[in-house]
């Protein structure tokens, strides 16, 4: 897609492609946690509970979705003006539409099939928490990405002929707002959400985008023309394997009480990196599981990506090295914050399953792109140079 034309000309569009990805974190997969903990705590399983989940979720995260879904608009513009001093009203329209319009049917696509995910799961026996968090995030980026594309190049083809039809998507999808936010307000379940998620909603697409700023000023040098098809896959993978963690944790604290109150599994201040990862806690077991996941996981992906010709990259041993050290240091370090965020939220009664997962998948794009820039500029600097490769 980074040879399409409105990713060409209108290159603020790149860094809205970490920030709407991450609102799989922001929304689905904190949906899909949310749900979860309920499920496996029993508030689900009548038709009416079930019922008032699902409508009052719905309707947040269409509230939700549309609100950040203009935020990071406004946030792409800023971070594309600045460096260049370029501003073209027209561009920053057509970003707004696009985010907008991405942001609320992804939202509504994917809600949709985590509520069928999380249902079924429960149906056939299995833990939700292991299920509907990595759907939430590989079918996130996957669809999430095409309708940004999608909706971005067609608004892009009609700015010449028909530039009224960009402000018109932007106000049809912002005027939906007050029937989201009243039927999310009527339902007791999200009304809290309603008012209380949204710093961490906010925070998370800022550091989110400040990781699109980094994707759009690498992308833009030819030099390093190969990061585009690696970044989804850097940064999805982290997230799905931190997101688990998280929903798993939180789960299990929820099994053993409400949040803040203080038990065997009160929260820590600060978790040494050995009680995190080398204890026989059944958190430290999992959090060794999805770390030995990287290395076969990417493998997978590199292979794929190298029998598709995609991208500018020859997979060369040095590149696999510098790639898979990235990956590793990127879930390590997410593996480590979730588990002192998680207790620590705990601690402070927040509920983890509303606000930690939003920060870690943010956190994961930024330190993913950031390492995955950081490795082609060394492998440029000590030779390793192909850019060229896949043209």
């Amino acid at each position: 897609l980074q040879h399409w034309d409105v990713f060409k000309y209108v290159t603020e569009v790149f860094i809205l492609v970490p920030a709407l990805l991450g609102l799989k974190g922001n929304l689905e997969m904190t949906l899909a946690s949310r749900l979860s903990t309920a499920a496996n705590i029993g508030q689900m399983d009548t038709p009416k509970e079930l019922w008032r989940m699902i409508t009052g979720n719905m309707a947040l995260i269409q509230v939700q979705a549309t609100v950040v879904g203009f935020l990071a608009s406004i946030a792409a513009v800023i971070f594309g003006w600045i460096p260049d001093g370029h501003f073209s009203i027209d561009h920053a329209v057509l970003l707004c539409a696009s985010s907008v319009a991405t942001a609320f049917i992804a939202s509504l696509v994917l809600g949709m099939i985590m509520i069928g995910v999380i249902i079924g799961s429960r149906k056939m026996g299995i833990n939700p928490d292991n299920v509907a968090t990595p759907i939430a995030a590989s079918l996130g980026d996957l669809i999430t990405l095409a309708l940004l594309s999608g909706i971005s190049w067609a608004l892009y083809k009609e700015l010449e002929s028909k530039a009224y039809v960009n402000p018109l998507v932007c106000a049809f999808f912002i005027a939906l707002l007050p029937i989201w936010i009243i039927i999310a307000k009527k339902n007791a379940a999200t009304r809290e959400v309603l008012y209380s998620g949204w710093e961490p909603v906010i925070i998370a697409m800022a550091i989110s985008s400040v990781g699109g700023l980094i994707l759009d000023r690498t992308v833009s040098d030819p030099n390093f023309a190969g990061i585009a098809v690696f970044t989804p896959v850097i940064n999805g993978v982290g997230g799905n394997l931190v997101a688990v963690q998280a929903s798993r944790i939180s789960t299990y604290l929820h099994m053993n009480g409400m949040p803040g109150e203080s038990s065997e599994t009160a929260p820590r201040k600060c978790p040494s990196p050995c009680s995190t990862f080398f204890s026989s806690d059944v958190n430290s077991r999992s959090a060794r599981v999805l770390f030995l996941l990287v290395v076969p996981g990417h493998l997978v992906f590199l292979y794929t990506i190298s029998s598709m010709r995609g991208g500018h990259t020859t997979l060369t041993l040095i590149f696999i090295l510098f790639y898979m050290t990235a990956a590793l240091l990127q879930v390590l370090i997410l593996l480590y914050i979730a588990d002192w965020m998680v207790h620590w939220m705990w601690g402070r009664d927040l509920d983890p399953d509303n606000f930690s997962i939003p920060y870690l998948t943010a956190l994961g794009d930024l330190i993913g792109t950031g390492l995955l820039a950081l490795s082609f500029h060394i492998l440029w600097l000590i030779g390793d140079r192909d850019s060229d490769v896949g043209d």
